[in-house]
Parts: structure tokens; sequence; C-alpha cells
């Protein structure tokens, strides 16, 4: 067995300064966490409003408490800088920047190679490089790689370079930063070392595998896994409605086999950063080899698709009272991409709203974490969830199946119901149109 680099003796006595890149949904949870674990803990960011909050002992993420982050930043253990020079004191360096697609559906790894060219020229000998980003298999070797290769210095000897796929799942209250198991894929063997010593101070379970390539194809592999079985399940409840059969009840009664089967369940399309745009990754990759990812396209213009069909229930409903889209009143419950959470990226709501106004509705939305939206040019802000706005909207969109909503009053009290999340099983059926 090869003996500890300085950097695995560092992290073991909890000496090393570490810094993340980029404090979002992924960075922030895990700066915590390492300053929670004793280490000296930097992170760096372009946005000064963040910058600002954090140094204040302020959380802005739903997932992050405020009072960690303030015994955090008291203790001397957190903080917060706009300063990249800072860079040249970090032993180790997380590299958790957002990787959109372009409108052509293309990977951005613009936000990547920013971070990587800002390490670049601060890069000292010893340190521990690692990218969490979600991006195509060959990222690591291929892009980041050369820009921080130096002529003299050895890749495993005189710096370390790991990629290791970020696993948040944001309001999710059991599988946290710290019990999530931590996939770690290096350049080479060393760097791999280093790398599972620092999350290993961290994270109760790290998995280990044989290089970059596998821990960014693995991150890919989770993410198209969701994508296309909820796209066959979307397309499910789109046949069981030709069909006149309750896809709810079908996919209850095949979650009673105890082998062979995974329930998942159709919705208004898919949300969030990473499910909807990881499997473009995968594609775009195979399309550069000569492949053609035929499952993965299929289930994006299947998941794509949902925000009309919703669009056509609202038809269907209003219809049944004589009305038609254009000047009805339509509520949208929900504008977060999931239930119980802040974040609206990629949200299918978004979508649903657009196409209804595009159509003449006049659109409103409630949303308990969301107080405001931009929509179609202008700030939409949040109507108050009243019996009062369910008495007056000639259709309400169930859209996100937020907790805090009472199902019970929207049952009672709502003319017409477009349930997208089965919310209303058992509490009515009449005037109530489900995918």
């Amino acid at each position: 067995m090869a003996a500890p680099s300085r950097i695995e003796e560092r992290l073991k006595r909890r000496t090393a300064r570490i810094g993340v890149l980029g404090l979002g949904y992924v960075g922030l949870p895990l700066a915590v966490e390492f300053a929670k674990a004793g280490f000296r803990v930097t992170g760096f960011e372009i946005n000064e409003k963040r910058v600002a909050e954090l140094n204040r002992g302020r959380s802005y993420i739903q997932d992050v408490r405020t009072s960690e982050v303030r015994d955090l930043v008291r203790a001397g253990k957190l903080r917060a800088t706009m300063n990249f020079e800072e860079l040249r004191r970090m032993d180790a360096v997380d590299i958790c920047v957002p990787t959109p697609l372009r409108k052509t559906k293309d990977p951005d790894v613009s936000f990547i190679l920013a971070a990587v060219r800002e390490i670049a020229p601060r890069l000292r000998r010893g340190q521990l490089i690692v990218l969490e980003s979600t991006t195509y298999p060959g990222t690591t070797d291929e892009l980041v790689l050369p820009l921080l290769q130096r002529d003299s210095w050895k890749i495993g000897r005189d710096f370390y370079l790991a990629f290791s796929p970020e696993r948040v799942d944001p309001g999710n209250a059991t599988y946290q930063t710290h019990n999530i198991p931590k996939v770690v894929g290096g350049v080479t063997p060393a760097c791999s070392r280093a790398a599972a010593a620092l999350y290993s101070t961290v994270v109760e379970r790290v998995v280990p595998v044989s290089s970059t390539r596998v821990a960014e194809m693995v991150k890919l592999l989770e993410n198209t896994f969701r994508s296309v079985n909820i796209g066959l399940v979307n397309e499910i409840a789109l046949m069981c409605d030709k069909l006149k059969v309750d896809v709810w009840e079908v996919i209850e009664a095949a979650a009673t086999k105890p082998f062979g089967f995974m329930p998942f369940y159709p919705g208004p399309g898919l949300g969030g950063h990473c499910i909807p745009v990881d499997p473009f990754y995968l594609s775009w990759k195979a399309r550069q080899s000569g492949f053609e990812a035929r499952f993965i396209e299929l289930a994006g213009q299947v998941n794509g698709s949902m925000p009309y069909h919703v669009v056509s229930r609202v038809r269907e409903a209003l219809n049944s009272r004589r009305k038609a889209v254009r000047g009805s009143r339509v509520l949208v419950l929900g504008v977060a991409y999931k239930a119980d959470i802040d974040d609206v990226r990629e949200s299918p709501s978004l979508d649903i709203l657009d196409i209804l106004e595009k159509e003449g509705a006049r659109v409103a939305f409630c949303d308990p974490y969301i107080g405001s939206i931009l929509h179609a040019g202008r700030t939409l802000r949040a109507t108050p969830f009243r019996a009062s706005t369910l008495r007056s909207a000639n259709c309400v969109v169930i859209a996100t199946a937020h907790k805090a909503f009472d199902y019970g009053l929207v049952a009672k009290l709502a003319d017409t119901v477009v349930d997208s999340r089965n919310t209303l099983k058992g509490r009515r059926t009449r005037g109530v149109y489900r995918l």
C-alpha cells in the first residue's frame, strides 16, 4: 500500500484548508459539512448577495439551517469570499458550479471552465482539486486536466484531480450530504486515494471507482434511469387515458409485486436541475461517439410533452362547464418543481402557466415556498391560498403536491380541478380530471 500523501495526512489531522467553489444547492451543504467536521472552510462565489448572507451567518438554502451557518461562521470555521486569490491557500478545492444545457440541448460547461481557469494560475504543489458538477464522461480528463497540467508537474504526485458526482436531493429529510454514499474516481490511483480521504471525513461511505469517466457516468446513469422510467409511466398514463383506465390504480396494484417492479408515478413533467438535464449530457456524448441514444431521447420527448397534456385536461375541464380557455381564470397550485421545496428550476409548472397564458387564460399561482416568479417578461406574484381564491377560479390545476395545501378545501370549493399528482384520491370525483 502506498504511503499517505501530505494532503491525506492533513485531512486526517483536520488541518487542511478546504475551498468550495460555488455555494449553491450543492456547494453550501458540502461546505457546512466540512466545517462541522472541524475544517476551516472558505466558500468562493461570484454572487455578492450570497457572500454577504453567509458571512452574516444566514442560510439561503432550504436544507441548510441558519443556526448551523451562524455557529460555524462565529467559530471561524466557515466564511465566503469573492477574492479568488485565496485559492492559493487551499489544500483541497471542490468545484460545485452549474452545468446547464444550451438551447440546442448541448452541454454548457462554461461555468466549469471558468472555475478551473480561476484555479489554474493559483494551483500549488500538493493541492487536491475535485469536480462535483454533473457533466459528460471525459470532462475531467479532457477539459479540466489540460488546464491544470504543468510541464514539470506529474499528476498524482505534484497535484491531485478527481471527479465525485454530487447526489443532492433537495427537501429530503432522510438522505443528506453526510449519509449519501460518495462515488469517487481519480485521474490516478493516488488521486482517488486523496479524494477518498477528503470525503471520508464527512461522509459515512465512500465508493471508489476506477476512473473519472466511470464516476462521471455513474451520475448520468442514476438520473437517466429516473428520466426513462418516468417517461415510461407518463406514456402509460397517456395510454390509460385513451383506454379509460385509471393509471394510478394500475400502478398501485403493480407495486404489490415483491420483485421485478419499482413504482414510478406520472406527473406534469420533469423539473429540477438534474433529471431534465443530465440525460441530454449522456445522449450528446453518445452522438459524439456515433451512438444514437434513442431511449433517452424518446423519454425526453414524452416528459417534455406532459405540460401540454395537462393543458389539454384544463380544456376538457373548462369545456365541461361550457367555458373556453380564453378568458377563464386558471389557478395553478405549486410552481416548485417538486413538493415542499423552494426551487423552480426547470419546473413544468412554468410551462403550464406559459401555455395557458398564450391560449388566453388569466393565470395565477399559489405556492407557500415561492413568493414570485419571472413569467412572460414580468414578475408574477403568488396569490394567497384561501377559500376566496379557490372559489374565484374557473379551474384549479394541482401541479405540485405541497403538504401545506389543504386538499380537502380544494375538493370542496374548486369548480373544476386538474389533478396531476393524484392528491384528491378518495376526496372527490365530480369535476376532477386526472392524468
